[in-house]
């Protein structure tokens, strides 16, 4: 399982990204006027890597290649973003005719520069209404300015494991639902060595810990980013505020940031079996839906089970909601064989079928609705609870850019001082960040 190692270096995919795509306002034109029942080999180029994944992926594309002899595809793997927009911006026949990413933030800048084609005339070929077969947050997260360039295969959402074993311990029975319950649930599971530093934290909201990035915990609060005519707003946004106050009060009950940062010095790698949350120093994580399997195959020693994170007391009435992200598919503008690519992309990504394998194969949450119903889902309760979030209605994605993730990483950046405690003056230093979010903007339009 490698796909969410990718996501933990985003920032420098995306630098590299926004490299690739600068002037690409014109890419190699490809066509939609192909025969899809005339014989033809199709590229496919993804991401995935693990021996699990790569069987997994191949065994969907065997299951299209029989229902459509006529298209035989050649599959690659372990394919970088960065890797995939050069060859779209070379063009010529050795470009992919179907391609992946991980990064959901780059949408924006796949679809502003035209290299990723346009999704919505194939849809109506089809018959298709997408808003009937995505969940509306993974639709919004694969399009940009009312272009349809990708869609969602597979995703991925964001909860609270937790120690059922420490829970009980603390006299604790159910998982917080309220930013001031997980506070006090926090403070009752937190435990000290005999010098008085951490020895386990109840919840650590630090931002460099694994997946903690701000975007995701910032999605219980369900920000608005943007204005209506695209000009950030985080100074504005009340809520935005009230994330950090949270956050740092969440922290100084525990001790503080110091002695946080003292405990996640002690933790071993994300992916290693010393993480901190298996080996017993945080009783409340958050991440995605593979942890369990993780957990199950690391044979965790002690109970644990999953529930949504959190949300402020004030929005208690949307507890069940989650951070969303995802894979997502697109077509290559420079394919000469976009119809035939379409039936590719419709068999990945819509057919029930094909959607519920992967999505067991590779423990993701599915992203159509049938599937998200299917019986042949996976039935593990703590998977269960991921596909709760998944379709929670107020369940959140940051929303695209056109220059792609570089404003979230610069509100992680941001984050980062303010909970070092470096920023003094939150409200002014926001409006600074907005000021060069909205700088960073226009240059990408220019």
């Amino acid at each position: 399982m490698a796909r969410w190692r990718i996501r933990t270096c985003v920032s420098a995919a995306l630098a590299a990204a926004a490299l690739l795509l600068a002037g690409c306002a014109n890419p190699s034109t490809g066509s939609d006027t192909d025969d899809p029942t005339a014989p033809v080999t199709l590229k496919f180029w993804h991401g995935w890597s693990a021996a699990g994944e790569v069987k997994a992926i191949n065994a969907n594309i065997a299951r299209f290649e029989k229902l459509h002899p006529n298209i035989k595809v050649v599959s690659t793997g372990n394919v970088g973003d960065e890797t995939i927009n050069q060859a779209l911006r070379a063009g010529g026949s050795g470009a992919p005719d179907v391609v992946t990413s991980f990064t959901t933030n780059n949408v924006g800048q796949y679809c502003s520069s035209g290299m990723w084609a346009d999704l919505d005339p194939f849809l109506k070929k089809s018959g298709i209404e997408k808003a009937k077969v995505f969940p509306k947050t993974l639709l919004d997260y694969t399009q940009y300015e009312g272009v349809q360039c990708a869609m969602p295969l597979l995703a991925d959402a964001f909860g609270m494991y937790y120690n059922k074993d420490a829970f009980d311990a603390a006299g604790i029975s159910r998982p917080p639902r309220t930013m001031s319950e997980m506070k006090a649930d926090a403070v009752k599971l937190t435990e000290r060595n005999k010098d008085g530093s951490l020895k386990r934290a109840g919840f650590m909201p630090n931002f460099q810990l694994y997946q903690n990035a701000p975007d995701r915990m910032f999605a219980q609060w369900g920000p608005k980013y943007f204005t209506a005519d695209g000009k950030a707003q985080l100074a504005d946004e009340p809520k935005t505020e009230q994330f950090f106050s949270a956050m740092k009060d969440l922290s100084d009950a525990q001790g503080g940031y110091g002695a946080m940062e003292k405990l996640r010095g002690t933790f071993g790698d994300e992916m290693s079996s010393q993480n901190g949350f298996l080996t017993g120093k945080l009783a409340m994580h958050l991440d995605g839906e593979w942890r369990g399997l993780m957990l199950d195959d690391a044979k965790a020693k002690f109970n644990w089970a999953v529930a949504p994170l959190p949300v402020p007391d004030d929005q208690a009435d949307t507890y069940g909601r989650g951070y969303l992200t995802g894979t997502v598919a697109g077509i290559a503008h420079s394919s000469k064989h976009q119809n035939a690519a379409w039936e590719l992309m419709k068999f990945l990504t819509i057919d029930t079928g094909s959607v519920v394998s992967f999505a067991n194969a590779i423990h993701n949450v599915p992203s159509t609705f049938a599937a998200l119903e299917s019986p042949d889902l996976d039935s593990d309760p703590s998977f269960r609870q991921f596909l709760k979030i998944a379709q929670n209605p107020y369940s959140q994605a940051v929303p695209p850019s056109n220059n792609g993730g570089q404003y979230i990483n610069s509100f992680g950046d941001f984050s980062q001082s303010v909970e070092s405690g470096r920023t003094r003056d939150l409200h002014k230093a926001l409006k600074e960040l907005d000021d060069q979010i909205d700088a960073d903007n226009l240059q990408s339009e220019n």
